[in-house]
């Protein structure tokens, strides 16, 4: 099969153009994101888990936080700015917040019980003066469940569900916490509170220059002192070109880079670069639309597209940076089960599901996948599309691509596949996480969590995943929702809900002068106490 490979040509006049930031005795951390623009500052970031990593969790705080500190196991939750939470025993609707007392805003107010209603308020609320649209999109499916919220004292909140929720908590993990008073500050306008973000969060904002970098500096009165940054200074750019990240690594330009190119790894091990990977809670799928027009209605179709991917070869291929799926998880975690369909390469099985469906390489069936260019988790989404769409060929799907900025794909898998925006697509190349059972199974498979409420973007419909899906909702016992989780897993594969690719071993490269970093376990990563020399 030839695939085209990867080329290092560099982008000269943008990597000149970069700023040397720091100067003097200051410390600065300098990463190359995949982002085409700098996230949204004003609380809840776009770009996906990458805006998260580097101006959510940055410069701001949720209730409930992630804990990162462990490269040797998943990430757990851990209190936030909330100490404490629990449920009512009867209805387990009714969640109780204690907050942590003594914490500031970065513009120096004190973070309290009003401040959480208020931003509830800012991405619930349509009528409340700071309503912003924008972070209410970002937010939409962490908030979604939520019925009321009220102050109970000055360091207590509650907040009421719709149903009984039994991942809320991993929900709060996403709502970022922004501060009133720099909002009346600004005169109650987000986008000027964009350039003058307060959050509590490690760093604060100093200079952003939109699509090319976010500055930020350490926070030092910041709550945790254990993780006030080690470094004086945050530099994050937006480099979605693969090529420039690895040159701008090599010329000194930056410490840094997300998800370097597969075939320049060895040139850059040559270099003295450090190159750090781990397994963390992450699939690369397709997933498929089964609204009217689509083919993957037909589970003969979907299982011959799952059996027809060289996922070996395409681990090769990416310099072993990844590992083959089995399903929507990893075959060692918790939720895997026992599924009776078998995800692996089996092009003669592909074909001939492909005849019984009645179509063939030479009665070829057309289908269209929404792709990226770049985006956090989407790996090398170029090479890796052309890859699969070789290998589709070879039993019979004819694969036309239509190759959308990162933000605009993630928008469209916002919409759902019925809305007109998505009009002919088949399936849409999202890379998803499953950090949490919500992301990673229920909200992916229950037939009543299309978007907004949920993340089934095609419009999957199973009574059988629905009955596993509202169990483990209802279910409380950490043991017994896991064992729900595995048979809804298995119900998931054996439907092949998707077609299930890769597990991102989400490969970074970094100067050897970057100390101190731990890749966690997660999309999510803790910058604070890593140190440049």
């Amino acid at each position: 099969m030839k695939i085209k490979r990867f080329t290092l040509s560099v982008c000269a006049a943008l990597v000149m153009a970069l700023p040397m930031a720091g100067s003097h005795a200051e410390s600065v951390l300098r990463v190359a994101s995949t982002t085409a623009d700098v996230p949204l500052t004003t609380g809840q970031p776009s770009q996906g888990a990458e805006g998260q990593r580097f101006v959510g969790y940055t410069l701001y705080d949720p209730l409930v936080r992630w804990d990162l500190s462990r490269a040797d196991a998943p990430a757990k939750l851990a209190p936030g700015l909330a100490l404490s939470w629990e449920s009512d025993p009867e209805t387990h609707k009714v969640w109780t917040f204690k907050l942590r007392p003594g914490v500031k805003f970065h513009d120096g107010s004190a973070f309290d019980a009003q401040a959480v209603v208020w931003n509830l308020d800012k991405v619930l609320k349509r009528d409340a003066v700071q309503f912003d649209q924008a972070q209410a999109a970002q937010a939409s499916q962490y908030v979604l469940n939520v019925a009321s919220y009220r102050v109970v004292d000055p360091m207590t909140v509650e907040i009421v569900t719709k149903e009984a929720d039994s991942v809320f908590p991993y929900m709060m993990a996403g709502v970022m916490i922004s501060s009133p008073e720099r909002f009346k500050e600004v005169g109650q306008d987000w986008t000027k509170f964009a350039n003058k973000p307060s959050g509590t969060g490690p760093w604060m904002m100093d200079k952003l220059v939109p699509r090319e970098r976010i500055e930020m500096v350490r926070n030092p009165n910041y709550w945790d002192p254990a993780r006030v940054p080690k470094t004086d200074r945050l530099v994050v750019y937006t480099m979605p070109d693969p090529n420039t990240r690895v040159a701008s690594l090599l010329s000194g330009q930056v410490d840094w880079i997300e998800a370097p190119p597969p075939d320049t790894i060895p040139r850059l091990k040559s270099a003295g670069m450090n190159i750090v990977t781990n397994i963390y809670p992450h699939i690369w799928p397709y997933q498929l639309s089964y609204s009217p027009d689509s083919p993957f209605r037909d589970l003969r179709i979907r299982k011959a597209a799952n059996l027809a991917i060289d996922r070996e070869g395409l681990v090769e291929f990416l310099a072993g940076t990844a590992m083959p799926a089995q399903g929507a998880v990893d075959p060692n975690h918790p939720w895997f089960g026992n599924p009776n369909f078998k995800i692996k390469y089996d092009p003669e099985q592909a074909l001939a599901l492909m005849k019984e469906a009645g179509y063939g390489p030479d009665r070829p069936l057309k289908v269209k996948f929404a792709i990226s260019t770049a985006g956090s988790g989407q790996m090398q989404p170029l090479p890796m599309n052309e890859f699969i769409q070789e290998n589709l060929k070879a039993v019979g799907f004819d694969v036309e691509f239509v190759v959308l900025e990162w933000e605009t794909l993630r928008s469209q898998r916002r919409a759902g596949s019925d809305d007109p925006v998505n009009k002919g697509i088949h399936g849409i190349n999202n890379s998803f996480g499953y950090w949490d059972p919500f992301i990673g199974l229920m909200g992916t498979s229950g037939s009543t969590q299309r978007p907004p409420k949920g993340y089934n973007w095609g419009g999957f419909s199973d009574p059988e995943a629905d009955k596993l899906v509202e169990a483990a909702f209802n279910e409380f016992d950490p043991a017994k929702q896991d064992q729900i989780l595995a048979k809804l897993h298995e119900r998931m594969v054996d439907q092949a809900m998707w077609i299930w690719v890769v597990h991102d071993l989400n490969p970074r490269a970094m100067s050897p002068k970057v100390k101190g970093f731990v890749q966690a376990q997660s999309w999510f990563q803790d910058l604070t106490p890593v140190s440049v020399e």
